[in-house]
Parts: C-alpha cells; structure tokens; sequence
C-alpha cells in the first residue's frame, strides 16, 4: 500500500486495520521491569482469588459432612442404623444440627468408622485396606504437556484417600505451587520446597567421595552454604498440615524451579550422584514412607530433574491426558521420552555395575495408568475409543467427565468434594462426584492390587527364610 492511496480499499482486508492507528494505539516497547509490575499484579489477584476458599478469618477449613454424605459415600451403614447407634452411644460424636440432619467432621466420620470396625457386622469393610509393616505406596502425577489435568487429578485423588481413611502427603514439585493453593499451604521460599531433600541428597553423596579422597591423600571438595543448609534439614520437618486432618503438604513456590538449573549442575561437580533417587532417599530415609498410607507426587509439565526424581520414586504412574489428538500425541511422545531417559539412566548405570562386578540396576513400576479427564462424551467418544485401542492396557477403563461442578471448584480454589452439595440439586452433585469417586475407585484398585501382591512376596521370602534357618 501506497502513502498516496485512500479510502476503505487502501486498508489491509482482514478487520479493516490501519497500521498508522494500530501503531498510534500501542504503549511503549517494554523492558524486563514491566514484568516485575506485571507479576505483583497478578500476586495480588492470585492471593485474593486464592482466599474465596478461605474462611472469614483467612484459614482454609473444611467443611462437615451430612448423614445422608456418611451413609452414601463413607461408611456402609443404613442412616436410620446410624442414627440408632448414636442414640444408644453417647460417646461417639453426635453431630451437629437439629432432627435427622446432622453434620460430622471428617474426624467425626474416622471415630464413627473405628466403632463400627469393632461393633458392626462381620461381612463389611468400614476402614480402608493396607497391610502392616509395608512402605506408602507413591503415585505420581505426570505428563509433560500442561492443561490435562495434573493437578486437579492429584488433588481430588489424594481427597478421595482422605476420605476413604488413608493418611496422605502429597508433594507438590511444580513450581506454580496450584496444588498448594488448592490445599491452603503457605510456602515463604524453597527452603520450605522439596528442594532440600535434593541438596540434602546431593551434600549426603559429596561427604561420602570426600571420605574416599581423604583416604586416598586427595584434597575434599568444598562445602557451599547451601549444601551446609541442607544438612540441617529433615524431610518430615518440611512437611505442613491442612485444613484436612489427614492429608500433610510438602509445598511449593516459584523458587523450586531453580532446582531444574542446580541440580545439572551438581551432577557435574560428581558424576557418581544418582540424582534422580534424591527423592526416593528423602523419602526411605526421612521415614515418610512409614509416617503415610499414600504419597502423591504433583510433577510440573516437563520432563525435568523434578519430574525425573517423581517417576524414579513413584511405584504408580498416573498420566492424565484429554481426549484431543495434540495431547494423545503429546502423551506418546512423553512415553517415549520417559523411555529414552531411563533407559539411558540404566545403560549408563549398568556399564559401570559391570565393570565393578555389581548386580545391574533397572526401573520398574507397579503400575502406569493413562486417564482420559474433561470427557464429554458428546464430541469426543470416537477419538478416546482410538486412544484406549492404542494405548491398549495403559488406560483406565473410566473416562472422566467434564461436570459444572469441577469448574465452580476451580474458581473456588477447592475440590469437589469440599463442595457443599446444597449449593446443587442433589442429582447434579451426585453424577459431579461420580467422575472423581470412580476415578478413585480405579486408582485404589490398582493400590490395593499392589499391595497385596507385595505381601504375598513379602510372607514368601520371610518363609523361605524360615526354611533356610531350620535346615
């Protein structure tokens, strides 16, 4: 276009824009301090969004749960039995409100499940299954693309645990921390992250060579403040508690994304550290493992140093995923880089086992499941049917649905189940919690599964060495 030309025709044909008034109209060109402004912004609209979950005095709570909830969801009693019981045993939590409708707390609910466990009939299970003197299981939450549903996925599973009686922690390793808004947590700075679990890791592998080159006559590598910090800090002492009973928070802020930068960087300084078992160690040696039922690991979406220690210690992964074709490509793809980094990690591994006369070393998880999340089964049947042929025995055989109620809870900055169902007509709570609760029920399957396969192994050796001790 010409300076000379005039009139309608002159202007570029899509929406008619004229570059002189689109240039007229722009602000300044930006430097690096406008985003400092744009990010204090935002701090402050996330911390007021943050808080509608919250209580008037700032702390999130959660709320109580009705008869009609305990007897449908948490304990397989008859309400009209329920109410017989509490009658006759004034010493259990009574509830609170006037008639029929009571209201319990979620601790309510664990004391009613320990009476009826003692009390009730023999052919039910009124408390959550798992077996004595075997380790947490650890699930982590993975896929490198964002927006499938990582979060949310991790959240409302680790409440569905909660609600079933298990103890959980969950780990939050994304730096965004939406996990940990979500559970109410408060995290001053990395310090409060997983990040010391991984210099800990790192500083505990640089004592040990050092040992080895003072005997040798070498000179020690040095200690950084940070690897002294880090000596100082105990896994457990990292962990907080939430607003449910029940589930403990190991939280995150923006500054455990320079993990992603340090960690590289120490395994330079020491070729010998494994650093993707820094997370596996934290939480064997910290005792986490004895101290909860289940671990939930939330990962950030790439397939970093943060992610790698999650899937090294997680025994199930769980890879959500739409039911789009980018994020079915997206999927395979991370599949395939999972594949290409450990197998990596093992060659490289197993090279110098060999060399040292060592048994080789490999990965293994119990399980990995692939979930389809926000199903509408309107539009997107056909493409899941293809997805669940592909992926064969990866998928889980529940689709979550996309419901009104997931969308209120986002706003919220809360879970469904913290979702009071008289904000709904009954019905529409019901089919919302469905989506999670058979989710759930997948999930706990395979924990279950997993368990009980690991007792049969554990009773197997601990015969077998019987065996050996009497011959």
């Amino acid at each position: 276009m010409t300076s000379g030309n005039k009139g309608k025709d002159a202007l570029p044909p899509y929406f008619n824009i004229d570059p002189k008034a689109a240039a007229e109209s722009l602000a300044a060109p930006i430097d690096t301090a406008r985003f400092a402004k744009a990010a204090a912004f935002a701090g402050r609209g996330r911390d007021d969004l943050a808080k509608r979950g919250y209580a008037p005095d700032g702390k999130k709570r959660l709320r109580k749960f009705s008869t009609w909830e305990i007897c449908k969801y948490l304990i397989p009693v008859a309400a009209a039995h329920l109410r017989r019981v509490l009658k006759a045993n004034p010493e259990l939590p009574q509830g609170e409100g006037e008639g029929n409708s009571k209201w319990f707390s979620l601790e309510d609910v664990q004391k009613l499940r320990e009476h009826f466990t003692k009390e009730g009939a023999a052919n039910r299970e009124y408390t959550a299954w798992r077996p004595e003197g075997l380790p947490a299981k650890v699930v982590a939450v993975a896929n490198f693309k964002g927006g499938v549903g990582k979060t949310s996925t991790s959240a409302h599973l680790a409440m569905s645990a909660a609600l079933d009686g298990y103890k959980v922690l969950v780990i939050d390793l994304d730096s965004q921390g939406s996990m940990t808004s979500i559970l109410g947590g408060t995290v001053a700075d990395e310090w409060e992250t997983a990040f010391p679990l991984l210099a800990r890791d790192y500083a505990l592998a640089l004592q040990r060579e050092n040992k080895v080159r003072e005997a040798a006559g070498q000179a020690p590598y040095p200690f950084d403040e940070t690897l002294n910090e880090a000596l100082t800090v105990s896994p457990r002492n990292l962990v907080q508690k939430t607003h449910w009973p029940n589930i403990d928070l190991i939280g995150a802020q923006l500054n455990l994304y320079w993990a992603e930068f340090q960690v590289p960087v120490w395994r330079m300084q020491l070729r010998s550290w494994t650093l993707w078992d820094a997370l596996s160690n934290a939480l064997e040696d910290g005792g986490l493992l004895d101290d909860y039922d289940l671990i939930f690991l939330d990962t950030p979406p790439a397939l970093g140093y943060l992610t790698i220690n999650a899937l090294a210690a997680a025994d199930i992964m769980l890879v959500p995923l739409g039911a789009s074709f980018l994020e079915f490509d997206s999927t395979g793809r991370f599949f395939d880089m999972i594949y290409s980094t450990f197998a990596s990690i093992e060659e490289g591994e197993n090279r110098n086992r060999r060399a040292d006369g060592l048994p080789e070393m490999r990965f293994e998880w119990d399980a990995v499941l692939a979930l389809i999340t926000r199903f509408d089964a309107a539009q997107q049947t056909d493409l899941a049917n293809v997805i669940q042929a592909y992926f064969g025995d990866f998928m889980t055989t529940y689709r979550q649905d996309v419901t009104a109620m997931v969308g209120q809870a986002g706003e919220q900055v809360s879970g469904i189940y913290e979702t009071d169902y008289r904000d709904f007509n009954r019905d529409t709570y019901v089919r919302g919690r469905e989506t999670f609760d058979q989710t759930w029920a997948e999930v706990k399957r395979v924990i279950l599964g997993t368990w009980w396969r690991d007792l049969q192994a554990a009773e197997a050796e601990k015969a077998e060495e019987n065996t050996d001790g009497e011959a």
